[in-house]
């Protein structure tokens, strides 16, 4: 690359570039403000606090952990953004304790008060009544005591091993003879709920697991005095590394891996605030980590366990019931026929949104009727995540028994679903299924279905693609398009793109897909210089980009040289945002805003006005290192005018002033909009969307 095409690189790097780490939590923040908006439902809020808790532990898991392997091998370059690994660390601490103030003082002085208000309590044990105490002690003997396990320090018990993410006690107790102090470690079970129900009235009334063990410390040491306890929760590297190239068994070598997981080193203890020195001192020798290494909270640690709360049956509390709907192709055809569903998608090419348009009557059916359609000959299939019942496994397997040809490219290395994707593998492999894993050296995280079908004579292919995981649970949570499609130049491109993944087609081309790693990074390339040579030209010009990270230097590049040529550039970015936008001389022309609500926004939508030709992309790639250069990604040019029409409404509404939104400052901090130019209130953008859904009914 030549410093001449990249004109950020004359700059100094901050200047140009927000770090991806420091970015992250700038999105994590994001979240933790729903937890601090008022106008949010409670529960809801209670929702988005175990969000960004939850959020938190992978951001260390992964991202602190690769940046702590930096440190311990000595390095000291500064990455694309202007930080060494020393001063990246020391922003991330910072920042993160920083959030970590805010989320305590969320919990402790707005959502826990409000809980109470409203008939749901979170209390102490010396908060309990008689009979609660007794129906909680009743609990603790017959659920909580029989899968503890004290584990005691001494000369013959060396210090137990602490898995990742797990909450426990340290204990420390004294002998009854001589009043020598001992150290001891319970682990609070991650398979009991976080908080017992106390079972008393009408108010729903909650302890914490931890206390109800604490206030049980005796029934664990019996002839013993507990002098102390704390809790606390050590986080591990949980990023896994394959030599795939020297792996003879990819699956196998991932089993292996994932064993290996569990024993990552600590990259960060949590305390709670009040624990003493030489206890503290006690787990940082024993757990080798850091002063810099510990997050100090006010308990209760781990609020991922207010999920417990947010699911409590308090409508009024929540977001209004949501009913999605079936598209309108596919409401009035016999559910029973296979034959008339093929039909519907024969007819024209069919764009689906969900969650608002029903995942399970369009993508499920659709596998579901391949799967028993006595026409259909082959299935092929992608499996990036999906739900532990799936019944796109299921049908699978199904079409698999009855004979029919069936291809699974299943992503092993899927972060954190590594061990139920193994699971799926070795249960379709049973079955009878095709189970590969992609190419070499790459993940597969294009969304892919493709049905082959006799009909009379000849051969037809049925193509689903999608922007979403196949996965019928969090369908109903993340927004994504997804199109069903018989064209036949579709169904030859990804065709093509299975034999490439199943195969060796190193050379293959395509007529609608940009496929990564080959054509898909060059081809956006070439639409954003497209878009600089029409403005030049007088031609209409713009570009419009809705995904969930922008982090690639060489795109950010090209849309800084497009914003200084004129071209308007609007960004809708849920996550990680190294651009930076409205910056004089720079960006004054590009225009950036994240959404975030009851939906997560995981769409990836590019438009390119094309001198007024308008081109629409859809699929499942952002603009990141890895989406371009490390993964099997595919998109799909959208075709069908009704289609763009739906798309460009999407884009329009995104950026529409009506809608609530963070905009990003030139500083590159993102301000919260949630008033209109005249101070009114603005509707929740996902209400809006669900309106607009309703009206076309």
């Amino acid at each position: 690359m030549s410093s001449h095409r990249f004109p950020i690189l004359s700059r100094a790097p901050r200047e140009t570039l927000i770090d991806r780490e420091l970015s992250w939590l700038a999105f994590n923040e994001r979240v933790l403000e729903l937890a601090e908006d008022e106008g949010v439902p409670l529960l809801e809020r209670c929702r988005f606090l175990a969000i960004f808790s939850s959020n938190l532990d992978d951001f260390y898991m992964i991202r602190v952990a690769s940046l702590k392997r930096k440190l311990e091998n000595g390095v000291t370059q500064q990455n694309t953004a202007g930080y060494s690994p020393t001063q990246l660390m020391a922003e991330i601490s910072q920042k993160t304790q920083e959030l970590i103030d805010r989320q305590e003082k969320c919990f402790h002085e707005s959502i826990y008060p409000q809980l109470t208000k409203v008939g749901i309590s979170i209390v102490k044990w010396d908060e309990l009544k008689e009979a609660e105490v007794n129906y909680v002690n009743q609990i603790f003997q017959e659920k909580i005591f029989p899968v503890l396990t004290p584990l005691a320090v001494d000369p013959s018990h060396p210090f137990p091993y602490i898995s990742g993410l797990s909450l426990n006690l340290a204990v420390v107790v004294k002998k009854s003879e001589d009043g020598e102090e001992l150290f001891a470690r319970v682990k609070v079970p991650s398979n009991l709920s976080r908080f017992v129900e106390t079972q008393t009235g009408d108010a729903k009334r909650f302890i914490p697991l931890e206390q109800v063990i604490v206030a049980n410390l005796a029934h664990l040491f019996p002839g013993m005095e507990v002098a102390n306890y704390f809790t606390f929760r050590l986080t591990r590297n949980a990023d896994l590394e394959i030599e795939e190239e020297e792996s003879e068994d990819l699956l196998a070598s991932m089993e292996q891996e994932l064993l290996r997981r569990k024993f990552g080193p600590p990259v960060r203890l949590e305390i709670d605030r009040e624990i003493e020195g030489e206890l503290l001192h006690t787990l940082m020798e024993e757990l080798g980590v850091k002063e810099h290494d510990i997050i100090r909270y006010q308990e209760p640690l781990d609020l991922t366990g207010l999920n417990r709360i947010a699911d409590l049956d308090y409508p009024e509390f929540k977001y209004p019931t949501f009913r999605n709907q079936i598209h309108r192709d596919l409401r009035d055809i016999d559910p029973d026929s296979t034959d008339a569903f093929f039909d519907a998608i024969k007819r024209h090419e069919i764009l689906l949104h969900h969650p608002y348009e029903s995942f399970n009557s369009s993508v499920v059916r659709f596998l579901e009727s391949a799967a028993t359609d006595p026409h259909v000959l082959a299935i092929k299939q992608t499996l990036y995540r999906t739900s532990g019942d799936s019944p796109i496994v299921q049908a699978l397997i199904e079409a698999a028994e009855a004979g029919k040809q069936v291809l699974a490219v299943i992503e092993i290395r899927a972060r954190f679903d590594e061990q139920a994707n193994v699971r799926w593998a070795r249960k379709l492999e049973d079955a009878g299924v095709h189970v590969v894993y992609g190419l070499v050296g790459f993940k597969t995280h294009a969304k892919l279905s493709l049905v082959v079908r006799q009909e009379g004579g000849s051969i037809r292919r049925y193509v689903h693609m999608g922007t979403g995981n196949y996965n019928p649970k969090t369908a109903r949570l993340y927004e994504d398009f997804g199109l069903l499609s018989a064209d036949p130049v579709l169904g030859d491109d990804v065709n093509k793109l299975f034999n490439q993944l199943s195969g060796f087609a190193p050379q293959t081309s395509f007529s609608r897909l940009l496929v990564a790693p080959r054509t898909l990074r060059s081809g956006l390339l070439e639409r954003i210089e497209n878009e600089i040579t029409n403005h030049k030209a007088g031609k209409p010009s713009g570009i419009r980009m809705k995904l969930n990270s922008i982090l690639d230097e060489e795109f950010i590049d090209s849309l800084y040289r497009a914003s200084q040529a004129g071209v308007k550039i609007e960004l809708v970015v849920r996550g990680i945002c190294s651009i930076r936008a409205g910056v004089p001389g720079l960006s004054e022309n590009i225009h950036a805003r994240s959404i975030l609500g009851r939906f997560l926004e995981h769409s990836r939508i590019f438009h390119f006005v094309n001198s007024g030709q308008d081109e629409y992309w859809i699929g499942s790639a952002d603009l990141m290192h890895r989406n371009l250069d490390r993964r099997v990604e595919s998109m799909v040019r959208i075709t069908a005018p009704d289609h763009k029409i739906m798309l460009q409404r999407a884009l329009d509404h995104y950026l529409s002033p009506t809608s609530p939104c963070w905009v990003m400052q030139p500083d590159g901090g993102w301000a919260h909009v949630t008033t209109g130019d005249s101070g009114e209130p603005l509707t929740d953008f996902h209400s809006q969307v669900i309106d607009w859904y309703r009206g076309r009914e």
